[in-house]
C-alpha cells in the first residue's frame, strides 16, 4: 500500500461514513493507525487533517500490553479477572485450565 492509495481510501472513508452515518458523524473522526509508513508520510497526515479526522498517537510497543490484542481475549480476560500470581507457574497453570 502506498501513500496515494491509502490517501485515496481516506476519501472513500469520508464520503461511505457521511453516507451511511447520516445526522450521526461528528465534526472529529478519531484514528489509531500504527507505525506503517504510509499512515506516518506527511501526505497522510495532511490528508487527514484535510478531511477532519485526527490521528491518536499510537503508544509504543510492549509485547506484554498491545493495545490492539485487547478485544482478542475477552474470555481469558474474563476467566483472569482480579487473580493475581507471583510467579509464571501459577499464571500458566490457569492459563491451561481456561
Amino acid at each position: 500500500m502506498n501513500v496515494e492509495y491509502y490517501s485515496s481510501l481516506l476519501v472513500q472513508l469520508k464520503d461511505i461514513s457521511k453516507e451511511k452515518r447520516r445526522g450521526k458523524l461528528t465534526k472529529v473522526v478519531l484514528f489509531l493507525h500504527d507505525q506503517a509508513t504510509a499512515h506516518r508520510a506527511l501526505a497522510t497526515q495532511k490528508k487527514l487533517a484535510y478531511l477532519g479526522f485526527h490521528c491518536l498517537d499510537h503508544p509504543p510497543y510492549s509485547p506484554d500490553l498491545t493495545p490492539l490484542d485487547y478485544h482478542l481475549f475477552p474470555g481469558l480476560k474474563n476467566q483472569l479477572k482480579g487473580r493475581h500470581f507471583s510467579s509464571d507457574a501459577p499464571l500458566l497453570e490457569a492459563l491451561r485450565v481456561v
